[in-house]
């Protein structure tokens, strides 16, 4: 018998680092359960591998399918009460588009709700997506939003920025980066606002909880240039880095470049625009909604990396 306070969810793209940090947590803190839902054999493994205990692992549920498929989906859903759809893709390739990663799982995913026990539904999606935005990523994202928001399911969608979180490439890049005693960045006066895995994560049980309708902003405490960004992470290990800028217009250059030659570009224009964006926005309002406290400042996330690797290098050397 479900116990009244227990609740069932239903996570997609599972196997990112957001999600599987949201796996580690949710069944660490709380009697939940989770059915993760991953598109291969492979992605299914790397959700085995998490470190659990025997007792955490027995209420993780891993399946494997594909999102756009109604059916098979509705299927993962039964019994769930509340769902995270962590399914996005910054590079779109011809099998894989932006219409058919956001949009076509977006549509997928509000049916399921509707036609499930689901109760309310989050979705991750990035700060400054809009349907009208001149990005193609920022505009098939802001798609899908409306149609999460259409759905009779209660939603939530949550933009957020950048995250940095212990053990995902981005912020391994950031740390390597910071490290250096030159490093180079397109467009260096840019503006970031990172934020927290860690915070993400909470957002997303309090939106679950308080089953908050609406979208709503997230970002980290502070907004600082992506030259100041990489001299606090030089600063926090103690080293000095020289940050030299490059124009934007080269590396739009370079991505125009790698798409009409390589089949599998790794940059593209779209993406190059995602992170481009300037983010700058006030947090409170979120926080507020959410019925949350003040989030990880800058200085307070890079240590919590910083340990997290030292940590580590440790283990390899025992």
């Amino acid at each position: 018998m479900q116990n009244a306070n227990e609740q069932q969810w239903l996570v997609t793209g599972a196997n990112g680092n957001l999600g599987r940090r949201f796996i580690m947590e949710t069944l660490g803190n709380a009697e939940d359960k989770i059915r993760a839902v991953v598109r291969s054999q492979r992605a299914a493994k790397q959700l085995e591998a998490t470190e659990l205990t025997a007792e955490q692992r027995a209420r993780l549920d891993v399946a494997v399918l594909d999102y756009t498929d109604h059916k098979a989906l509705l299927g993962a859903g039964q019994g769930c009460t509340r769902a995270l759809h962590l399914v996005g893709i910054l590079k779109a390739t011809k099998s894989a588009p932006y219409a058919q990663a956001h949009e076509a799982s977006a549509a997928v995913m509000a049916k399921v709700c509707d036609e499930s026990s689901i109760e309310h539904l989050t979705y991750l999606s990035i700060l400054g997506s809009h349907a009208s935005s001149p990005n193609a990523c920022l505009a098939s994202k802001g798609r899908a939003e409306e149609i999460l928001l259409g759905a009779k399911t209660s939603a939530c969608v949550l933009r957020v920025p950048m995250v940095l979180g212990e053990g995902d490439y981005a912020s391994g890049a950031l740390l390597t980066r910071g490290a250096q005693v030159r490093s180079f960045a397109f467009r260096p006066e840019s503006l970031e606002q990172p934020i927290y895995a860690g915070d993400v994560i909470k957002a997303v049980g309090q939106a679950a909880l308080l089953k908050h309708a609406g979208a709503l902003d997230l970002a980290g405490a502070e907004s600082l240039s992506r030259k100041e960004l990489l001299q606090r992470v030089a600063a926090c290990m103690g080293k000095t880095t020289s940050v030299v800028g490059l124009p934007i217009t080269l590396g739009y250059a370079i991505a125009a470049c790698m798409q009409a030659l390589l089949a599998n570009p790794p940059l593209t224009s779209a993406m190059l625009g995602v992170l481009d964006h300037d983010d700058d926005i006030d947090p409170a309002p979120a926080l507020q909604a959410l019925q949350m406290q003040a989030l990880c400042g800058v200085e307070t996330t890079i240590n919590k990396l910083l340990a997290t690797n030292a940590d580590a290098e440790l283990k390899k050397a025992d």
